[in-house]
């Protein structure tokens, strides 16, 4: 089973971090995919993404409207979207994703 890795964040980090998280995951499965997404919310960092998760994922979503540590996604095909474009759209993101049509990150 392939793996997608996320993270999600917004300024006040309450219920649209978790929201976008939720919709993300939702679609990935729908897709069989395995997925895990790191939260930054209110109370921090919650499910930190290890480099092994990074590594071993084929794409990577990130879901933020603030700022996110991004260094550790060097090389790694990525999507970065806002929150709400998460929440709404994940399905038409998790498309992207099987289709492979996705940009290279460079840090």
């Amino acid at each position: 089973m392939q793996k997608i890795v996320g993270v999600t964040a917004c300024p006040a980090g309450i219920a649209h971090t978790y929201m976008a998280a939720e919709s993300i995951e939702q679609a990935a499965k729908k897709l069989g995919y395995e997925i895990k997404m790191e939260t930054n919310g209110a109370s921090g960092v919650e499910n930190r993404l290890t480099e092994k998760d990074i590594e071993e994922a084929v794409a990577v979503i990130i879901a933020a409207d603030t700022s996110v540590e991004m260094k550790r996604f060097h090389g790694k095909p990525l999507i970065e979207v806002s929150v709400g474009e998460a929440i709404r759209k994940a399905d038409i993101i998790m498309n992207q994703v099987k289709s492979g049509d996705i940009e290279i990150y460079q840090s």
